[in-house]
C-alpha cells in the first residue's frame, strides 16, 4: 500500500468514526468516502461493516474512472456508485451519507430544508433541495448510480452551486453531504441535521413564516465563505 492511499485510508476512516460519534448513524447505516484525485481513487467505508470495528485497512480503495475496486478484500459500500457520480459533477474531496433522523423525516416527505435566517446562510446558501423521486426503471436498473444522478440533475434543474449548498435530501431516502474532505462532509452531515430540525419545529409552529431577505442570506453566507470571508482568525 503506497503512502498516499495509507494517508486516503487513515483520513477517511477516521472521519467515519466520527460520523459514528456525531450521533447521526444507527447501526451500520451511513458511510463517508474521501478522493485522491491525483490518484484517480476515492478511499470508502465497507459495507456492512460496523463502526466500532473499523481501522484504516478497512477501507477499500476505488477507481474514480471505472468504479472497480483497487485496492481492498471487502466490497465497498453499496452507495459507492453514488459517491462516485457526485464526485464526478462536483468539486468536492469527500461526501458523507446518512439516515439522520429529521434531514430523513423531511427526505421522506419530500420536503427541501428551507433558508429560513442566518443560522442556515451561515452554511448553505439557500435551500437544501430534494430530488424527485426515482422512477421505476431507474430503481430497477443501476439503481445507486442513478441516485448520483438525480442529484446532480437537481442541482443542474435549479441552478444550484454544489460548492454553496454542499447538501442535498434524496427522495423517500436521506442526506448526502459534500465537503474538501471528509470530514468537512461529517462537518455539515451535522450541521444539515440541526438545521433539518429547525425546519421542522418552524413548520409546526409557523407554516406561513416569512422567507429571510436574500440580502441577509448573501451577507451571512459571504462573510464565512469566499475570497472575501471575515469571520474568525486569519
Amino acid at each position: 500500500m503506497s503512502t498516499l492511499a495509507g494517508a486516503l485510508r487513515e483520513s477517511v476512516c477516521a472521519a467515519n468514526v466520527e460520523l459514528a460519534g456525531s450521533g447521526l448513524v444507527t447501526g451500520t447505516f451511513g458511510n463517508v468516502s474521501g478522493a485522491d484525485r491525483n490518484a484517480g481513487l476515492i478511499a470508502i467505508k465497507p459495507s456492512g461493516v460496523p463502526y466500532t470495528e473499523l481501522t484504516p485497512e478497512h477501507m477499500v480503495l476505488v477507481s474514480l474512472e471505472t468504479g472497480e475496486v483497487a485496492e481492498g478484500d471487502l466490497r465497498p459500500s453499496s452507495d459507492t456508485p453514488t459517491h462516485l457520480e457526485l464526485y464526478r459533477a462536483f468539486p468536492c474531496g469527500g461526501v458523507a451519507h446518512t439516515h439522520s433522523e429529521f434531514a430523513t423525516a423531511l427526505a421522506q416527505a419530500r420536503l427541501p430544508v428551507r433558508c429560513m435566517g442566518t443560522t442556515h446562510a451561515d452554511c448553505f446558501r439557500g435551500d437544501v433541495p430534494v430530488t424527485r423521486p426515482l422512477s421505476r426503471a431507474e430503481v430497477d436498473g443501476e439503481y445507486e448510480r442513478n441516485t448520483g444522478l438525480v442529484i446532480v440533475e437537481a442541482f443542474a434543474a435549479g441552478g444550484i452551486s454544489p460548492e454553496e449548498v454542499a447538501a442535498v435530501l434524496v427522495a423517500n431516502h436521506g442526506p448526502f453531504t459534500w465537503g474538501e474532505d471528509g470530514r468537512e462532509a461529517v462537518a455539515r452531515s451535522e450541521m444539515l441535521e440541526l438545521l433539518a430540525r429547525m425546519e421542522c419545529t418552524i413548520r409546526a409552529i409557523a407554516p406561513d413564516a416569512p422567507r429571510p431577505a436574500g440580502h441577509l442570506v448573501t451577507r451571512h453566507f459571504l462573510r464565512k465563505h469566499g475570497r472575501d470571508a471575515y469571520y474568525g482568525q486569519e
